[in-house]
């Protein structure tokens, strides 16, 4: 459904130096630079699949976004979504996808939101029949009737993220870009947008392409992720595969019975690097980090178990948010590709 291939995009920035000499010359001769917003940036998605699509700020998801979506054109590459390029015949190419951006509305402010969906109606060419039904769908999974006929200006963020979202997805689009749909939502909102998304994609098998800074989103919408750093491919795989390659660093807490025992004196039992353990201690209470591929569990726990006298302990392994901190901050190319 979804083909990207060698994505680049570059832009011109002009430098401006300091004081009004540097303005004259910035409008008269000015001096520019070239930067790589995305960079051989590859992945597909096929139909019905929802795709997570990180990067911390600054990667460069947003441009591919909205290269995908025919905002912008690659400088070099080139994308087809359904067969089509985005940029080639965007009026037909827009009918068959929806795009919600967290940070900015598609709602007529001023009016009612039941006239919002009138409009859009109109815009999308929806039939009478086909819109009364498509709206009877969005009403039922995003529960829209309760604030259906208030100003969109009055509307709470969680209501006016669930009306953005019906009204991407009002003229049935083959496949949903979501941009931050949950940013700034309390856990309750969050939590009903997540089941609808699911249940969008279920029932009508909308292909779902899903940027997010909320680790929750990933683990409980994506079997699949795509990762970029600096405009460029870090990892293209499963988040099982994820957890597999870079879930080596555990996570130990115990309580001693002995008070004396300190932190510098628990580090001195081992011969780890500095990335490879961390320890805080509240009192005798301790949190370890550890990278099991340097020092086993079971070797981590025998060492623990012999230095002191252990009151209770617990392992757990790293989580994805731990995860997906440590793949940005190392910026290594993807260990797993899909085709």
């Amino acid at each position: 459904m979804i083909e990207a291939e060698h994505l680049r995009k570059d832009f011109k920035k002009i430098i401006k130096e300091p004081g009004l000499k540097g303005s004259f010359k910035a409008l008269f001769r000015p001096k520019k630079e070239i930067v790589v917003a995305a960079d051989d940036v590859s992945f597909q998605v096929p139909k019905g699949e929802i795709l997570g699509f990180l990067g911390p700020n600054g990667a460069g998801k947003s441009t591919v976004i909205k290269m995908l979506t025919g905002i912008l054109t690659p400088t070099s590459g080139q994308c087809r979504i359904n067969g089509q390029i985005p940029q080639d015949n965007r009026k037909k190419y827009v009918r068959e996808i929806g795009v919600v951006f967290g940070q900015r509305t598609q709602l007529w402010w001023d009016l009612p939101l039941r006239e919002t969906f009138s409009v859009l109606k109109e815009i999308y060419e929806v039939e009478e029949s086909q819109f009364r039904s498509r709206m009877a769908f969005l009403n039922e999974v995003l529960e829209l009737d309760s604030f259906i006929t208030s100003p969109v200006r009055t509307l709470s963020l969680g209501q006016r993220m669930r009306a953005d979202i019906a009204a991407s997805m009002l003229h049935n689009p083959k496949v949903l870009f979501l941009d931050e749909p949950t940013i700034g939502l309390d856990v309750v909102v969050k939590d009903h947008i997540r089941h609808a998304i699911m249940k969008i994609n279920r029932e009508e098998q909308t292909t779902v392409i899903l940027t997010t800074h909320d680790i929750n989103d990933i683990e409980l919408l994506c079997d699949r992720i795509v990762m970029i750093d600096h405009g460029r491919n870090v990892y293209d795989g499963s988040l099982q595969k994820l957890k597999e390659n870079y879930g080596q660093m555990r996570e130990m807490i115990f309580e001693t019975a002995d008070p004396s025992l300190t932190k510098e004196k628990f580090c001195q039992q081992f011969s780890l690097k500095k990335h490879q353990l961390s320890v805080k201690q509240d009192k005798t209470r301790f949190k370890v980090r550890f990278d099991s591929t340097a020092m086993p569990v079971g070797e981590m726990l025998n060492r623990t178990l012999s230095l002191t006298r252990v009151k209770d302990i617990s392992v757990k392994d790293a989580d994805v948010e731990e995860i997906i901190r440590r793949l940005y901050q190392q910026g290594e190319e993807p260990h797993e590709k899909n085709s």
